[in-house]
């Protein structure tokens, strides 16, 4: 069972080349040190200390009211910390820092468009205001793949369409660090994939990237690092193989129910504990091997599907609450 406690998840195995990479010289893309912040009688942020390296896939996850948004506002510069230290590309964000503003890039959940304007005289407007020029939209609109809807109105766009060209939005002027919130919210499957590919693409060219995001499966598959935040704190901080690899060892097995009664699987050595969920028998154990064998022996493995710790199962130990909803 997991404890949320910042220090309770912080891995200090050995480096591996699926770490976030070595600091430069230049030091880390954010670094915040005992940050807090309250509205009335509710912390907000509570003591939070991390750094996201340079070249990182950083997410941050947790329940609404986590303090997520209010820390990525912090980062932004767009409130002010109550105490404690915050650096962003070795600057404070606060006060309103203009020269550190074109050096970021911000994708919001409620990000405007100039909706009567293509997607390409969008970019070409939004680089114009900093001071880019037209081949930043255009090299924008082919790193979210938009370039064949580059002459589609902004409001005929699909969804799925909005939210790359707000990506590409936050991209025109080549910024340094990305801030990303949510960016697969409100999309079907297919356009969430899609969209998939854009953000591999982002950390497969070296972008310094914070993310927030509802979608474990999401968080798992592109993050080099995660923290999740549980009442304002940090009660887990690593990579998600990481972080799954401390949860539990444990498999579940699941036996389709006709072919295996509870006390049947109950009675074979290895086995922890017995479930039913659905019209299945959820067998679960350390021993997965010879706990396998043995069903095979009594049942057979056809119809046998078997499952391993996700990230999913780290977040619903730290929160104590539903998978998140997006």
């Amino acid at each position: 069972m997991f404890h949320p406690k910042e220090s309770s998840m912080t891995s200090t195995a050995p480096r591996t080349p699926q770490d976030p990479p070595a600091e430069p010289a230049a030091g880390p893309a954010v670094a915040l040190t005992g940050v807090h912040k309250t509205y009335g009688a509710t912390r907000a942020v509570d003591g939070v200390s991390l750094t996201v390296a340079r070249g990182e896939f950083f997410g941050l996850l947790g329940p609404n009211g986590a303090g997520k948004t209010t820390l990525v506002e912090i980062m932004e510069g767009q409130r002010r910390a109550d105490s404690g230290t915050v650096a962003v590309l070795g600057e404070s964000p606060w006060p309103r820092n203009t020269a550190l503003l074109p050096r970021l890039g911000v994708q919001t959940q409620s990000s405007a468009f100039f909706v009567r304007l293509t997607a390409r005289e969008h970019l070409v407007t939004m680089a114009a205001l900093y001071r880019c020029d037209a081949a930043a939209a255009e090299r924008a609109l082919a790193s979210v793949g938009l370039t064949e809807q580059g002459d589609t109105r902004v409001d005929d766009l699909s969804g799925g369409q909005r939210q790359r060209l707000a990506i590409a939005s936050a991209l025109v002027h080549d910024p340094e660090l990305i801030f990303l919130d949510e960016p697969t919210a409100a999309l079907d499957p297919q356009a969430r994939r899609s969209l998939w590919k854009v953000l591999r693409d982002l950390k497969g060219a070296g972008r310094t990237i914070v993310y927030t995001t509802h979608h474990l499966d999401e968080a798992e598959a592109l993050c080099d690092r995660v923290a999740i935040m549980v009442e304002g704190r940090v009660a887990a901080l690593d990579s998600p193989g990481r972080l799954i690899a401390a949860s539990s060892p444990t498999t579940r097995l699941l036996v389709p129910a006709d072919r295996l009664t509870p006390d049947q699987a109950r009675a074979i050595p290895g086995v922890d504990r017995v479930t039913e969920e659905g019209g299945s028998i959820v067998l679960e154990t350390l021993a997965s091997g010879r706990v396998l064998a043995a069903v095979d022996e009594i049942a057979g493995l056809q119809g046998v599907q078997t499952r391993t710790a996700s990230l999913e199962d780290v977040y619903l130990a730290l929160t104590g609450t539903g998978a998140p909803q997006p």
